[in-house]
């Protein structure tokens, strides 16, 4: 562990379990890197930069966009703060560039905790947990929020790691998605509220093929499971260099984003961002969670190493 001055994102900690690397960060309570047997399976930045891109952030409460940063909840107007001006929205939530406290640490297990007050746009308050832990499996990243206030909040939550398989470009990679549906939006990103079939379309990619020069900024959901209930998403290169997201059933929707217009990403990573919700869920309450005084809301998403099958 180092001292939190000494880096952008304040302490680091490291993590280990046989050939897997970890670091989790203080700031946004986020993840920095992670590598299998001295692969990197993300796109993560040094310890001298700050996450650009929302690399590696957890997204609380909200994941993706709110249109105009404006909301009714309960039958009271609420306006957040404009975090994307030229788009006009506020984007992925209030806590990515807050303090977290380390209450928890071992060899291979990091717990991340956090309170976020009430504040103009979001008058609740919620008590939230990150737990990394790697084993066998890889890295599970369990995220519960509790509703400590006195009144009913909305929530919803989302990750942003971005995968590599070692290619200068995402072009050449082979990627597999259990998505049946992606979500229509404007150009700002905000859904128009549909459901189209990915069937036919260049979002298809139930069958594993190249990325090529598809273009994703895009929310999917209706996602197809394994017996064990968990959602997958596969990044391989030509020589089987493999990542696997994977996700529970809290989290029903999930952002594909090939980062063409940052000059930081421009395709050299793939944003594989599952989320509780829809982009704009404060708004059209596509898949948000209401959680009432004292309740809790617990969602695991993961990495490992893994080839297509």
């Amino acid at each position: 562990m180092t001292a939190p001055e000494s880096h952008p994102t304040g302490i680091q900690v490291e993590l280990a379990f046989g050939d897997d690397r970890a670091v989790v960060v203080e700031v946004g309570g986020g993840l920095r890197e992670y590598s299998v047997g001295g692969r990197h399976l993300l796109d993560g930045y040094k310890a001298s930069e700050m996450p650009i891109a929302a690399r590696g952030q957890t997204l609380i409460p909200w994941p993706n966009r709110i249109d105009g940063g404006s909301y009714t909840f309960n039958g009271e107007s609420q306006q957040l703060p404009l975090t994307e001006p030229e788009r006009g929205t506020a984007i992925h939530g209030l806590t990515r560039w807050s303090a977290w406290n380390i209450v928890e640490q071992e060899a291979a297990r990091v717990v991340m905790i956090h309170v976020l007050h009430p504040q103009p746009g979001y008058p609740f308050t919620l008590a939230l947990r990150i737990e990394y832990r790697l084993s066998t499996a890889g890295l599970a990243i369990h995220t519960t929020a509790t509703n400590i206030g006195a009144t009913p909040c909305p929530y919803g939550t989302g990750a942003h790691p971005y995968l590599t398989v070692g290619t200068q470009s995402i072009n050449t990679a082979v990627l597999a998605t259990p998505a049946l549906a992606w979500l229509p939006h404007d150009v700002r990103g905000i859904p128009d509220g549909s459901r189209l079939s990915v069937a036919g379309t260049q979002y298809d990619f139930r069958v594993p093929r190249r990325i090529g020069d598809v273009v994703l900024d895009t929310a999917f959901t209706r996602l197809q499971r394994d017996p064990d209930g968990l959602a997958r998403v596969h990044l391989c290169s030509e020589n089987n260099n493999a990542t696997t997201v994977w996700f529970d059933e809290s989290y029903a929707y999930l952002m594909l984003f090939t980062g063409d217009p940052l000059p930081e990403v421009n395709r050299r990573s793939l944003g594989v961002e599952p989320m509780t919700c829809a982009p704009n869920a404060f708004r059209s309450a596509d898949g948000l969670i209401v959680l009432e005084p004292r309740a809790s809301y617990a969602s695991t998403w993961g990495l490992s190493a893994s080839a297509v099958s």
